[in-house]
């Protein structure tokens, strides 16, 4: 196991975005390893309320010392709410990866499909092992 926290109740995509379903809403953010890689994050764009957003789409962007990446979208759908706490205060992003969400999704008809698609926690440790 590597020393990086995992969220047992998400999936992940192999673009280091978490996806955890809470009722009929998609809650999306990066991984604990993704953090990790960028180093201090500074900025995070978030998408608008109401954007229509396919998997795999690039929706947010978070900036660090380091880099600027894109955020994906894991499922489909309607981007319902965003953590505009993460425009004042980015850095929650680095302290707790699997509490400072990006955005939630109001899911669309594919939802098991994409979420099938996506990795357990245990296939994604296996896949940050053998990227690094």
């Amino acid at each position: 196991m590597a020393d990086y926290k995992l969220d047992k109740q998400a999936k992940y995509a192999d673009t280091h975005e978490w996806v955890r379903i809470e009722g009929d809403v998609a809650v999306v953010g990066i991984s604990d390893a993704a953090q990790d890689l960028l180093s201090d994050v500074v900025f995070v764009e978030l998408p608008s309320v109401g954007e229509e957003v396919s998997a795999g789409d690039s929706v947010a962007v978070v900036e660090s010392v380091k880099a600027a990446e894109e955020v994906n979208a894991p499922i489909s759908g309607t981007v319902i709410a965003v953590n505009n706490e993460l425009e004042d205060t980015p850095e929650l992003v680095n302290e707790a990866p699997y509490k400072a969400w990006f955005f939630k999704i109001k899911p669309s008809d594919n939802l098991q499909k994409e979420l099938n698609a996506l990795m357990s926690p245990e296939d994604y440790d296996a896949f940050v092992e053998e990227e690094h």
